[in-house]
């Protein structure tokens, strides 16, 4: 065995524990918005599941760069240091992002207004996972 198989583990673990995270946050928050609505006797929006989801894609990208860096063939050392912080920087977007859905789900069940305000801020931060895993491939290419 050789270190890289210890930056393919960090790229999948990392990634997916910033996805345990951010789904946690956001689901908690979107079951008392719900709760809030039920509440006051009004609607729940069903469309909170996605915000509550939203962080899950960070867990893919961890998976398809743990590949990547499988299949390169480049330098052991250099496969631990992108699996370490590729893998960091993708659970850190899938936390943060877990973060903005909660806040969307609080708002949202308070208000009833805003859901495509909030999907924007969502998808901007799911934006710095997809530029993380394209820049780590550009690494692991080169």
């Amino acid at each position: 065995m050789d270190i890289g198989f210890v930056g393919m583990a960090a790229a999948l673990g990392l990634s997916a524990a910033g996805s345990a995270f951010g789904a946690g946050f956001a689901g908690m928050s979107s079951v008392g918005a719900w709760k809030k609505c039920y509440a006051s006797g009004k609607p729940a929006p069903f469309i909170m599941i996605a915000f509550s989801g939203a962080p899950l894609t960070q867990t893919i990208y961890g998976f398809l760069l743990m590949n990547f860096i499988r299949t390169s063939g480049c330098d052991p050392l250099m496969a631990l240091g992108i699996g370490l912080f590729c893998g960091l920087a993708i659970g850190l977007s899938a936390l943060f992002q877990g973060k903005c859905a909660a806040a969307a789900a609080d708002a949202l069940g308070a208000t009833g207004k805003g859901t495509a305000n909030y999907f924007i801020v969502i998808g901007i931060v799911e934006t710095v996972a997809l530029f993380t895993l394209v820049f780590g491939l550009l690494l692991l290419n080169s």
